[in-house]
């Protein structure tokens, strides 16, 4: 399926000629590496937005609590629409009445390496990965470093499902896991959710 299909769902759900969130994909991607990044989204609800490049898109997750650094902390991820490519860099204020309206700030970005391997210990490929249920990969963020998984373990009638985001306790150490969103600031422009309502909204 090509990025404009897989886009369909973000599409139908924005009016862009009232939100600043980007259109439409077609970026081509900038590294070696694909990329990650976590946003903090003060919508109804306050949580935090998990999303990764598999091929011309952002597969996303919408994680309430966020990521942790703590391997015993088993974090719900919750699977949202597709975005585009270009949302990596969005940061602003989603108009209220508008789906995913209130204020979202860039609190990580980065690449990182896909890990998942079949059981004779060969590569598989990061969207099969994905497909199958679950997934490993290394973050190289600025907050976010180290070794993760992704594993669904609802998958209901409905087609709600759910997954679980949790820090492998292997890989090494460093990075942190989700701050109080209150006093989170952009990784792309140093402020804080407040600070984006007050100056963009």
């Amino acid at each position: 399926m090509g990025g404009a299909d897989r886009l369909r769902d973000y599409h139908g759900k924005r009016h862009f000629d009232r939100t600043a969130e980007p259109r439409c994909g077609g970026r081509e991607p900038e590294d070696a590496l694909p990329r990650f990044v976590v946003q903090i989204h003060d919508a109804r609800r306050t949580h935090f937005d998990f999303r990764l490049q598999a091929g011309e898109v952002l597969k996303s997750w919408s994680v309430p609590k966020g990521p942790s650094a703590d391997p015993r902390d088993k974090r719900l991820a919750v699977p949202t629409e597709d975005h585009p490519l270009e949302y990596e860099e969005f940061e602003g204020v989603i108009p209220r009445g508008e789906y995913g309206g209130g204020t979202v700030i860039v609190w990580d970005h980065g690449t990182y390496e896909p890990l998942s391997h079949d059981r004779r210990g060969r590569p598989v490929d990061f969207a099969e990965s994905l497909e199958g249920g679950h997934a490993t990969f290394r973050l190289h963020g600025a907050k976010l470093r180290g070794e993760y998984a992704l594993t669904r373990f609802r998958s209901g009638d409905d087609g709600e499902e759910a997954w679980l985001l949790v820090r492998a306790a292997k890989g090494g150490s460093g990075g942190r896991g989700a701050p109080d969103p209150r006093r989170a600031r952009s990784a792309r422009t140093g402020r804080t959710l407040a600070q984006v309502a007050e100056e963009d909204g």
